[in-house]
């Protein structure tokens, strides 16, 4: 669905990465740090209302290169050979990473056609019934899309194996969460969600949803890692890491 809002950050990234590619090639130094390329780069292009959101050279997110950082730095872990699955994998550098680590990689999506990833799956979250498989659960900007919030954080609970752990990123507002109505348009749901295909907006009380299902959850903001590494590698977002006790 094409709308003025997604026109609008369209145009602003392509701007932005434009000045960005020029002061790149004019010899600007290169004071940054993309974990998931593992570059240096002269900054982070801007999209909608984050100044610097993307990587010049591969395009990661300012989530992904989170996750990519906390990894490094032996914040998250996944035990050797873990059971891994990766929810509409659509960062590729995270796709690389964890398939090779892990010694059953599945990514997967309730529309598989949608991605170029070898291995894909069709997987509606609301029907999994898995029980006690993967080590590992990573979906991000992925709990926003599916109907019943409650519904899916339980089949991840009974997927993982004791001690596992779901990494749930999630668009967040400064208010308690808030769900739509099933009959809500696509317009709608921009102008009180940020985007026309998302039904809820969390906050912080996600912690309390994912609680409710029987996880441990504990919240790693990147706001509240060294400011310089914050500055230097373009993080942002916040990681509720779940576990099943």
């Amino acid at each position: 669905m094409i709308t003025s809002q997604r026109v609008l950050k369209a145009v602003g990234k392509h701007v932005s990465r434009a000045g960005l590619a020029v002061r790149s090639a004019l010899g600007a130094t290169r004071d940054r740090y993309c974990p998931a390329c593992r570059k240096e780069v002269v900054g982070f292009y801007r999209y909608g209302d984050e100044a610097e959101w993307g990587c010049l050279l591969c395009d990661s997110s300012p989530r992904e290169r989170l996750m990519h950082a906390l990894l490094d730095d032996g914040v998250i872990k996944a035990p050797a050979w873990a059971a891994i699955l990766h929810c509409a994998p659509n960062e590729a550098s995270l796709v690389r990473r964890f398939r090779a680590y892990a010694g059953d990689y599945v990514p997967a999506d309730i529309d598989p056609s949608r991605y170029n990833v070898p291995g894909m799956q069709q997987l509606d979250l609301m029907a999994m019934a898995d029980e006690e498989r993967f080590d590992r659960i990573y979906a991000s900007h992925v709990m926003e899309h599916v109907p019943d919030d409650a519904v899916v954080l339980s089949n991840m609970r009974r997927a993982l194996k004791p001690g596992g752990e779901a990494w749930l990123l999630v668009p967040l507002w400064y208010k308690p969460s808030e769900d739509g109505p099933s009959d809500l348009s696509g317009r709608e749901r921009e102008q009180r969600f940020g985007q026309w295909d998302h039904v809820r907006q969390y906050g912080r009380d996600f912690a309390d949803r994912i609680s409710a299902a029987g996880l441990e959850v504990d919240l790693i903001d990147a706001a509240r890692l060294p400011a310089e590494t914050v500055r230097r590698m373009g993080l942002a977002d916040t990681l509720f890491r779940a576990r099943r006790p």
